[in-house]
This record gives structure tokens, C-alpha cells and sequence, in this order.
């Protein structure tokens, strides 16, 4: 069997969906998805020549070849990495037709049959859709309201309320009453039995957004926040909270000590995740589980974190870290010190259900990200299941062939991202 070409698609949904299918001489392919990333297009192709007559059944050596090739360019980590996991997924898609098994079964079997799922939940009614360097923007298929710009600039919104370390605003405050409100919505209505939220939103009390410091006040909000969702919810419900590598280590101490009676699952990234020493202090400081993950890159970039006893649960992102067999190394460089594993993800069901067959063969396993609420079509991304991908806060793991799913294109096409290539066409 013979790689004869790699081509991709992007979907704009709540952000880009990337995908690289891998076609053989014996007509089987695969399909793979990569974080979003400046330029993600431009790097797979740039990667295209080394594959090209490899046998895609060789998945480590080709992962190498890729790894290597990349490292003249100082591509140790970095966005060299979302392009190469997600082909190297495409490649264990291929390798699971060819053989007849799912993924799972490659990476050491199941530990379980469905891996359960925590809701990322936005307390507002807007979307939130983000371009790869993470300006706001409106995609075609959600309604232009009276008083958008048209134009180039259209459905664009620049940073204004401090998400992106704007300047302060107040003009959407999102309130201890509208966060209750949600948490209850997701668990009764979509039977998740684990929650995760933003704590970096607009806060009447903030004054700078810029020096990672938290004044009194902004702590006491950020704490009225997470005790409305867990009294709305009780104590069945798993909880956490996202700081998105905000503050400093003193503040980052002082907000999580705040949380400590509300026995949150983890605060994820309260300070910048380059400063292992500094993540170290707050996890040793807090009896706040603290996670962190979404960006650092191999087992590698993993390794002084578990050394070090920085982390109490890990956050990799599958689209990005290196690929799937790569966070399987890591899961098990995790369980050598006994951290649990909750994968990071915002991806289409292409992207969660290839994490989804990880997640099944690691046993330090807590639970795998859904950030697609807002996606009226998330769940019509893909074919070849009975029903929706999540159901009652679980997946069930696909037991077909590689992914056990494939990419709808009907309905991909239809969302397709303006000005990419769509599978070649």
C-alpha cells in the first residue's frame, strides 16, 4: 500500500476545522482533523512531498520523517504539530480500514465502551467563533444582524471586552443568574454530568487586563460565578473553571483558594502555561486541582510538568500535541505519576471521536472536552452512527473500522470555508 496524494477542507464553524484526507493505491483513505492555526493549509502541503509513495501503515516512521523534516525550521512545537497530528490521524484511519479494527484497538484496546464528556459552557446567547488568531467574527451561516458592517470587514469584530487582553469593558457583564441558568440547561436537558465554564469574562470590577492582576473584587465576582453554578447543580455535577493563562502567580493563589470550598474538578490555566515554576506554585499552593495542557507540545513538552508535580491533571489537545499515538505516550508518561488525563478539544466530531478512541485505552482517563453547543450542524459533520456522537454527557466509541465514522461532505461543503481548497476541488 502506497500513500498517492493528501488533500484538505476547511469548515467555519466556531472556529476552523481542518481536515487532511490520505488517499492510498488501493483506494482506501483516511480522514484526520488538526487544531486551527495561521497558515495550517499551507504547512500540510508543505509536508505532502515526504509522504507522497510511504506506506501509510508505517505511521510512527512516517511521524518521525514529518518531525525531523520540521526541525530545520526550529518546529520542535508549534503549529508544525497541528498540521502533523492531523495527519497522522489520517494515517491510523487508513491503517484501521486496512485491517479491519478501530483506532482503540492499535493503541492497546478499551478500557471502556463510551468515555464521558464534559459541556465547555457560555453563559451568553451569542456564538462565540474566533479566526485562527483569534479575533471575534460572525460566520456566513449565522444571520448579519441590523447594524453589522458588510463589506471585507464584515462579520468581523475586534477584541473588546478583554478576551484577547484587550481593554477592559463592561458592556456584557455575564452575571451569577445567567451562569445558573445555563448549568442547569445543560444537565437537564443534555444529561452532562460534568460542566466547564469561563472565569476570564467581562467582570464589572476589572481594571486592567493587561498586568495578569486581579483586584479583591474582581476575586469575590469571579467566586459569585462558580458558587450560582454549583448551588444550580449540586454536588452529582463535575465542575470546572477556565482562567485561559490570565493572571499572576499571587492572584492565580488568591482566586483559587476562593474556589476551594466549591470542590471544583480543576481550574484550568490560571497563569501562563511557559512558566513551568510558576504553574508549580499555584498547584502546590491550593488544594484546587489545577490543569493545564492545551499548549505544550510531544511528551516532551510534558515531561518536567510530570516530573515537577506542576500539574494535578493534564490537558493535551489531540489536534495538536503530536497526534494520537503521541498522547497515548504521554497518557502513559501521566499514569507513571499517577495524573489524570482530560483531553483538550474544540474540534468537529471528526477531531473528538479520534480523541475518543485515546481516551478509551488510557486508564487515567476523567473526561474529553465538547466545545460545540453553539454548532447547529456539529452533530450532521459526520456519518456512519445510529445517533447524535454525544448522548446523555457520553460517547460511545465507535467499534468500525479506523474512526468508525467518516466526514459527511454534503454537508462540510456546505459550510465550507471561502478561499480553501475543498479536498482538491
Amino acid at each position: 500500500m502506497k500513500i498517492t496524494d493528501i488533500r484538505t477542507a476547511v469548515v467555519e464553524a466556531n472556529y476552523d476545522w481542518t481536515f487532511t484526507r490520505v488517499y492510498t493505491d488501493e483506494e482506501i483513505t483516511g480522514i484526520g482533523e488538526s487544531f486551527l492555526a495561521p497558515g495550517l493549509v499551507s504547512i500540510i502541503n508543505e509536508l505532502k512531498p515526504l509522504l507522497i509513495g510511504e506506506d501509510p501503515r508505517n505511521v510512527d516512521k512516517l511521524w518521525s520523517k514529518m518531525r525531523w523534516a520540521a526541525s530545520g525550521a526550529g518546529s520542535m512545537g508549534g503549529i508544525v504539530y497541528n498540521a502533523i497530528s492531523g495527519i497522522e490521524a489520517a494515517l491510523w484511519d487508513v491503517v484501521g480500514k486496512h485491517y479491519g479494527a478501530p483506532i482503540h484497538d492499535f493503541l492497546g484496546g478499551k478500557y471502556r465502551d463510551r468515555v464521558r464528556v464534559y459541556a465547555d459552557c457560555h453563559a451568553g446567547e451569542a456564538l462565540e467563533a474566533l479566526t485562527p488568531i483569534l479575533l471575534e467574527r460572525q460566520p456566513k451561516w449565522v444571520e448579519v444582524g441590523a447594524g453589522e458592517p458588510a463589506g471585507d470587514d464584515a462579520g468581523i469584530n475586534y477584541p473588546a471586552h478583554g478576551r484577547a487582553h484587550g481593554d477592559p469593558s463592561t458592556e456584557e457583564v455575564f452575571t451569577p443568574e445567567m451562569y445558573a441558568d445555563r448549568a442547569r440547561e445543560v444537565v437537564s436537558e443534555m444529561g452532562f454530568t460534568a460542566l466547564k465554564f469561563d472565569l476570564d469574562v467581562p467582570n464589572p470590577y476589572t481594571q486592567d487586563t493587561h498586568s495578569g492582576t486581579l483586584t479583591y473584587a474582581e476575586v469575590k465576582f469571579m467566586a459569585s460565578l462558580v458558587q450560582a453554578v454549583r448551588e444550580a447543580v449540586g454536588d452529582t455535577i463535575d465542575l470546572a473553571f477556565d482562567c485561559h493563562w490570565r493572571y499572576n502567580v499571587s492572584d492565580a493563589l488568591r482566586l483559587a483558594y476562593e474556589l476551594e470550598p466549591y470542590g471544583l474538578m480543576w481550574l484550568e490555566d490560571p497563569v501562563p502555561p511557559e512558566n513551568i515554576g510558576a504553574m508549580r506554585r499555584v498547584t502546590q499552593g491550593t488544594k484546587t486541582p489545577i490543569a493545564s495542557g492545551e499548549n505544550y507540545y510531544l511528551r516532551f513538552g510534558f515531561r518536567e510538568i510530570l516530573e515537577t508535580g506542576a500539574l494535578d491533571i493534564i490537558a493535551p489537545d489531540l489536534q495538536k500535541v503530536g497526534g494520537l499515538l503521541e498522547a497515548r505516550k504521554i497518557a502513559d508518561m501521566a499514569d507513571t505519576h499517577y495524573v489524570a488525563v482530560a483531553p483538550h478539544c474544540i474540534a468537529s466530531p471528526i477531531g473528538t471521536i479520534a480523541s475518543a478512541h485515546v481516551a478509551t485505552a488510557i486508564p487515567n482517563y476523567v473526561a474529553l472536552e465538547w466545545h460545540g453547543m453553539s454548532v447547529p450542524f456539529w452533530n450532521d459533520m459526520v456519518t456512519g452512527l445510529d445517533g447524535p456522537v454525544i448522548e446523555d454527557g457520553y460517547i460511545k466509541v465507535p467499534q468500525g473500522p479506523g474512526l468508525g465514522v467518516d466526514l459527511n461532505e454534503e454537508v462540510a461543503r456546505q459550510y465550507a470555508k471561502e478561499g480553501e481548497p475543498f479536498f482538491g476541488e
